[in-house]
């Protein structure tokens, strides 16, 4: 920062004066981030935000409540003061928001605080709508921190008592906003105890006596981000059938946006209570929302037809359920599914169906792709339809498709495709086969059609078969007329075209899905896979993207690598050398890139290379070895070439790591040059993604190398401690650090010696991480943690266990490694993957301790009661290691001594 910015923005001056230049610097940043102004131009400005937001709290929680509160202000001055204070209580980064939370708690005058809070509900009652809005929302930032900590316990009464001076109308409208900010920023845990006052006045403002349209839809969005947090009250009949009534009659209100908001809440309800929804199903339900999907206006309509795609997705998920407790029985320990389908997509089919139906003929002419309307949604729930009834769609749906695909309409035209597309999912295949073979003759003369949608939408259900039912096209003639449409079509408009790659994806996927690692002498596709091949290639030489037409091409070629067989692999060769040679061409032009869109042209181009080349690296495995030289130059330019686009240094990294697996102790030659960019990428703790790679290449490396990889533990390991001490690291990266110091002492066995005592405390301290039992975040991340340590643990152990030294390093750290894995294997959450780590690791110690070392820890109950856990569908996988982890416990618990 320069001084004169330092001197202009003295902490001395007054502070409300001080807050309104901070506003209006905030409304120039602002600006300035909008309309792409260049950064130099802004950087003083920012610099100024930074130092007065940062260095000076009594102006953030001083002078800013007074500006958002003081309806003299400009407006926009007032919004600026409101988003300011936001962002000095709010960050969707864990670490900043914790740092905001500590600072807010720990470190602010408690009269600051009470003012702030105090101007905040004062502004609530502001004639400006907009500031009362903000304030809500920053009343909400701060009962997020506070109420956890059992701080401002009384806002919600004093919200409540707003919400009942029935005189006031903008109060009441902005109260109910802010207690929809409170439902939806805060844990449902939190607000749980005072979830019948907040139903109470949300439910109240909702009801159909009350005849003020603002009010009646602040209360239903506040109801539907309270839904989560009021269970007690749905086990509740007598509340339950009021809420319901209340949200029901509220449909039919005769404001559009309060109808949608209300059937919003209905939709949520589904997904929360669908096992109490029966009686209002048949009493209300059926008919509101088949209603609401004949609504004349799209925003009812939609969340009308979102509601029955919500019922199918419950009862997909059921059904997935059950089956999984059948297999479960089958093996005499499985238990019965929590809850059962009440089958409500089934039994309201017949009502539902025709207005589904009719809804895919409202399509807009020149719809943009991105836009979600009435005849996507409609495309979209019938699809879930078909996954939820089955066999029982198709019949009901055929008259339909007859009637309407040679229509002279194309909306009719188009809505045919597309109802024949989405029923192909989720009836058994053998009862669809006759009618692909049937309507096929009509479908591949409609990619010529006059219509733009109908072609995209043909070539789209083109790709369906091609995915879902492409054994029907194993032989000719369908298979021959197919592939002559969809490679004529990839030369097609851009929508077209992308289509098309992915129906030609979709068809080797299907048809040549060999096993990993193997690659048979034919397949179905081997006499037109040249043909396919150059068709694609053409593709990819366009100077454009449109509507991704290009990158779906390169997408294809990749399966089409992967997939190749024996008979195919010249193709495969061909593509390589071309691949080569546009990225040689492509790199020698970096320095000729003139404007954003050019560098983004350039970075989507190296991103499709690197993948088609990852992909034959994975085919060709050890054959790729000739090719080595000229990959690996190609990667290191590339990365050189690069710059600080990180999605383009992933890419390099991950073919990299891809070639390193492939040709292994040959890597060595080229971890010198590479060495220093890949650390720097680890040092990237702002860029998660480009960091977690870069920790990801470094197991490839280790794997690649073994012992060799010794050279290099040193680095490793250095930045890799250095990177967990950084405050910006994400915690996800941190599991994949953790894993890695695994894969390392894999590598090296004995030579990991050195690293052990700060790796065990590092690991050790990951371990006792603990989370509170309604943070549900915390709960799942605490798991994911608890993977990468038993990985590391894994690799370490099973490193050194064959080691002479294992016994006297490794030991003194057993009871430290069980007691993790006692609170992994015994916590109820568990998961699958956990289960099959931690016993994997029990069966890990007692192989490494044959003599009775650790015999008396191994005899603990919970390690005995680990080998009888009767998971969920455990894979045959899990079985085996529970299997071989309890032989090796026995025989290490055997001995005598």
């Amino acid at each position: 920062m320069h001084t004169n910015d330092v001197q202009d923005l003295d902490p001395s001056a007054e502070a409300k004066p001080k807050a309104m230049l901070f506003m209006l610097l905030a409304s120039v940043d602002s600006a300035f981030r909008v309309i792409g102004y260049p950064p130099q131009h802004s950087g003083l400005h920012r610099r100024r935000l930074e130092y007065l937001r940062d260095d000076d709290r009594r102006i953030t929680f001083d002078a800013w409540p007074q500006v958002v509160a003081d309806d003299s202000s400009p407006s926009h001055i007032r919004t600026a003061a409101g988003l300011a204070l936001k962002n000095s209580l709010y960050s969707r980064d864990f670490n900043r928001q914790n740092e905001f939370s500590q600072r807010w708690l720990e470190q602010l005058d408690p009269s600051i605080k009470t003012s702030v809070k105090q101007q905040l509900l004062q502004t609530l009652a502001s004639s400006s709508a907009k500031a009362a809005s903000d304030a809500g929302q920053v009343i909400a930032n701060i009962s997020a921190i506070e109420l956890p900590s059992g701080q401002w316990l009384d806002l919600v009464h004093t919200l409540l008592g707003f919400v009942n001076q029935t005189a006031n109308i903008s109060l009441k409208v902005s109260t109910l906003q802010t207690i929809g900010f409170l439902c939806e920023g805060i844990k449902p845990e939190v607000l749980a105890a005072q979830s019948n006052e907040i139903l109470t006045a949300v439910v109240q403002g909702a009801r159909s006596d009350e005849t003020n349209k603002d009010v009646k839809l602040a209360a239903l969005r506040a109801l539907y981000n309270s839904l989560e947090f009021v269970r007690d009250n749905m086990e509740n009949e007598g509340e339950r059938n009021y809420l319901m009534q209340v949200v029901c009659e509220a449909t039919q209100y005769k404001n559009t946006e309060v109808q949608v908001a209300a059937f919003e809440c209905l939709v949520r309800i589904m997904g929360l209570y669908y096992d109490k929804m029966g009686f209002y199903m048949e009493r209300a339900l059926f008919g509101l929302t088949s209603l609401g999907m004949k609504a004349p206006d799209d925003a009812v309509a939609l969340q009308a037809i979102e509601f029955w795609s919500t019922v199918c997705e419950e009862e997909i998920e059921l059904a997935i359920e059950a089956v999984e407790a059948i297999l479960e029985a089958a093996e005499e320990y499985g238990e019965p599914p929590a809850r059962e389908s009440k089958h409500f997509a089934q039994i309201a089919l017949p009502e539902i169906l025709p207005i589904i139906l009719q809804l895919l003929t409202r399509q807009e002419e020149d719809a943009d792709e991105d836009e979600w309307n009435v005849s996507m949604a409609a495309g979209t729930c019938l699809s879930l339809l078909a996954r939820a009834t089955g066999d029982m769609i198709v019949q009901p749906v055929i008259p339909f498709i007859e009637a309407n695909i040679k229509s002279a309409d194309w909306h009719q035209r188009e809505a045919a495709v597309m109802a024949f597309g989405a029923i192909l999912d989720g009836p058994d295949p053998a009862a669809l086969e006759t009618l692909v073979q049937q309507a096929l003759p009509i479908l591949l003369p409609m990619m010529q059609d006059t219509n733009l949608n109908v072609k995209d939408t043909t070539a789209y259900t083109i790709g369906c078969i091609c995915d879902l039912m492409a054994q029907s096209l194993r032989n000719e003639p369908p298979l021959s007329s197919v592939l002559q449409v969809l490679i004529t079509g990839v030369e097609d408009k851009p929508r077209i075209s992308a289509n098309c790659s992915w129906s030609l994806m979709n068809l080797v996927d299907q048809l040549h899905g060999f096993d990993e690692g193997t690659t048979p002498p034919t397949g179905a596709l081997s006499p037109y896979y040249q043909g396919i091949v150059t068709a694609l290639m053409r593709v990819t030489e366009k100077p454009t993207n449109e509507a991704n037409y290009r990158t779906s091409a390169y997408e294809a070629l990749g399966s089409y690598v992967t997939q190749a067989p024996q008979d195919a692999l010249q193709s495969v060769s061909a593509i390589t050398l071309t691949i080569l040679a546009r990225q040689e061409q492509l790199l020698q032009m970096q320095s000729e890139l003139l404007g954003v869109e050019d560098r983004m042209n350039w970075n989507e181009l190296q991103g499709n290379f690197c993948s088609i080349l990852i992909n034959v690296i994975r085919k060709l495995n050890h054959d790729i070895k000739p090719l080595t030289e000229r990959i690996m130059t190609n990667a290191l330019n590339l990365i050189k070439a690069a710059g600080k686009h990180s999605t383009v240094l992933e890419d390099a990294f991950l073919l990299i790591g891809t070639m390193a697996a492939a040709i292994e102790q040959e890597m060595q030659p080229f971890i010198g040059p590479f060495l220093e960019p890949l650390l720097n990428a680890i040092q990237s703790t702002e860029d998660s993604q480009l960091c977690t790679v870069a920790v990801g290449v470094i197991g490839d490396i280790c794997r690649a190398l073994g012992e060799h990889a010794q050279a290099y533990a040193q680095g490793f390991m250095t930045t890799l401690f250095n990177t967990l001490q950084s405050q910006t690291l994400n915690r996800q990266v941190k599991i994949s650090v953790l894993s890695c110091f695994g894969d390392i002492a894999l590598a090296i066995g004995p030579g990991f010696v050195p690293f052990l005592e700060p790796t065990m405390n590092v690991l050790k301290q990951a371990g006792d991480l603990t989370a509170d039992e309604n943070d549900y975040d915390m709960i799942d991340y605490i798991q994911s943690l608890r993977e990468g340590i038993i990985e590391a643990y894994v690799g370490i152990v099973t490193a050194l266990k064959a080691a002479v030294v294992a016994a006297d390093v490794v030991l003194p750290y057993v009871p430290s490694i069980l007691d993790l894995l006692q609170r992994t294997l015994t916590d109820e959450d568990r998961t699958e993957a956990l289960v099959k780590l931690g016993v994997g690791l029990i069966g890990d110690l007692a192989d490494g301790y044959r003599n009775g070392e650790i015999r008396q820890a191994l005899l603990q109950e919970w390690i005995l009661n680990s080998f009888k856990f009767k998971g969920r569908g455990y894979s045959p996988d899990t079985k085996k290691t529970l299997k071989w982890a309890k032989e090796n416990v026995r025989a290490a618990t055997n001995v005598q001594g």
